[in-house]
Parts: C-alpha cells; sequence; structure tokens
C-alpha cells in the first residue's frame, strides 16, 4: 500500500472514529448527568480537527523539492505537529476551566452521575487505546510525526476516559465532587502530553541535533568505510521527520583525485542507505599527511 492511501485511510479512521465517539460521550454525559464525560467528549472532538491537521500536514510534507524549496517541504509536518499540540493545549485548559468553575462556584449544583457515563467511559477507553495503536503502527511506517501526535491524542483521550471513570466512580459512591476532580486530573494529564508533543516539533524546526548516540552510531560506521582513514567533523540536524549530515573525512594524501570522489561517494551511499532517516550528506574531504 502507498503512502497517500495509508494517510488518507488513517485520516479517515480517525475522523470517523472520534465523531461517533464524541457523539456517543456527549449523549452519555449529559443524559447521565457527568460533567467529566462531557468534558471527555469535547476531548474526542478536538481530536476530529487533529486527525484533519495531521491528513494536512502529511500530504504537504510529502511535496516534492521545488525551486523554491530546494530542500523540500519535511517542516511542514512539524508545523502541523505544534498545531495539534496547541488544539491539545487549549481542550485541556477549558477541560481544567470546567473543573475549577464547578469546584468553586457551582458546587451545590453537582449532581451524581448515573450509569450510563460509566459505560460510555469503558468503550471509550477500550476504542481510543485501538485507535492509538492502530494510529501509531502506521505513523511509524511513515515516519510522521504529525500521525504520531495524533496517536497520543487518542491516546490523551483514553487517559482521561479512565480519569472520567474514576471520577464517575467516586461520584456513584457518594462522593460527587470527584466528578469535577476527575476534570482537572485529565486536565493536566492533557496539558503533559501537549507539551510533549510541542517541543518535539519545535525542536525538529530548529535543526536539533540528533544527539550523542545516534552521532555515535554513524560515527562509527563512517570510521569502518573503506578508505576512510579519520573523522574530523561530524554534526547531524533534524529538518523534519529526516536528518541531515555535515562530514568531513580524511583520506590518505597521496591518492587521486578520482579516487578521493569515489570514497566519498561510497560513503554517502553507504550511509543513506544504513539509515533510512537521513536525507542528505554533505561530505567534505581532507587529505591525510603520513606524518599524522
Amino acid at each position: 500500500m502507498d503512502e497517500r492511501k495509508i494517510v488518507n485511510r488513517l485520516s479517515r479512521v480517525g475522523i470517523l472514529g472520534n465523531v461517533l465517539l464524541a457523539a456517543f460521550k456527549l449523549i452519555a454525559g449529559i443524559l447521565g448527568k457527568s460533567g467529566a464525560m462531557v468534558s471527555d467528549a469535547v476531548h474526542s472532538l478536538s481530536d476530529v480537527f487533529a486527525t484533519f491537521i495531521a491528513w494536512i500536514g502529511v500530504l504537504l510534507s510529502r511535496q516534492e523539492e521545488d525551486a523554491e524549496h530546494p530542500y523540500g517541504h519535511e517542516r511542514l509536518e512539524c508545523v502541523a505537529s505544534l498545531l495539534l499540540g496547541l488544539i491539545l493545549a487549549g481542550t485541556g485548559a477549558g477541560i481544567g476551566w470546567s473543573g475549577v468553575r464547578k469546584l468553586l462556584w457551582e458546587r451545590g449544583s453537582i449532581e451524581i452521575p448515573t450509569l450510563l457515563p460509566l459505560v460510555a467511559a469503558l468503550v471509550s477507553i477500550a476504542v481510543k487505546e485501538g485507535m492509538f495503536q492502530y494510529t501509531m503502527h502506521y505513523a511509524k511506517k511513515l515516519d510522521s510525526a504529525a500521525f504520531k501526535a495524533d496517536a497520543w491524542h487518542h491516546r490523551s483521550d483514553a487517559i482521561s476516559s479512565i480519569g472520567s471513570f474514576l471520577g464517575i466512580g467516586m461520584a456513584k459512591l457518594g462522593y460527587p465532587i470527584m466528578d469535577p476532580i476527575a476534570s482537572l486530573i485529565i486536565c493536566v494529564l492533557i496539558l503533559k502530553v501537549a507539551f510533549d508533543i510541542s517541543r518535539d516539533a519545535v525542536n525538529k524546526m530548529l535543526d536539533t541535533s540528533c544527539g550523542k548516540a545516534f552521532e555515535q552510531r554513524l560515527r562509527a560506521f563512517i570510521g569502518a568505510q573503506g578508505g576512510v582513514e579519520r573523522i574530523d567533523l561530524l554534526r547531524t540536524r533534524q529538518f523534519g521527520s529526516k536528518i541531515y549530515v555535515d562530514l568531513e573525512i580524511a583520506v590518505k594524501s597521496d591518492i587521486s583525485l578520482l579516487d578521493a570522489h569515489g570514497i566519498a561517494e561510497r560513503v554517502h551511499s553507504a550511509v543513506e542507505r544504513e539509515f533510512p532517516n537521513v536525507k542528505h550528506v554533505m561530505i567534505h574531504v581532507n587529505p591525510k599527511e603520513e606524518e599524522e
């Protein structure tokens, strides 16, 4: 299956699943007198917009290079991930405000939920965890930061439903105040996921290095290539879901320019073959003097 078909399928599953689940949870929350479940429904509804943004971001990021964008469009996926993080943060803040309002100003009007939102919470946990696993599976195949962020939207919804289940359950046991407290717990969990998604997106937009572990593995691989006498410089930078490498290698000073070029070409091809996320390697060749 090609990438476009996978992207379209993920988007259809995400949008349709969230619309149906949000409607079910909203009805259960209203009829079952549970503010936590209504908050949970709003969270699911925000996932509809999240999936739509992920879909647009991934399609745009996979456009071919052009005259105005010679390095490609991969960073558009980071923009989509950042928007997803901001939407998730806004959703979490709204849910938290709803809980605070009920605790501080509407405490006397808190009602004990019925059994319906408790059942809805269990259904939501199962469905959203399934959507997380499904989306993350294909997001890894696509190496898509936007769909990985979308998968975490699903997981955060499952976590919020666990909070709803606990809050509603405690409310039914005679502690109605636990329903809005559950909304506050959901808020904190969602904000944490939103922060992680946004931080990852920003890092990938700022040419952040790929870390010491990756660079050590890359250095060892390059150093083992035939003709490479020494590595003088190695830098990596993230460009959306791809990696660019700046490299200086030393070769024997008494070989021909043609041979030195051949070594650089072999290193270039070997790195891109061994590390699929590496989009390009810029190699500079230095001479290694005999007395060195």
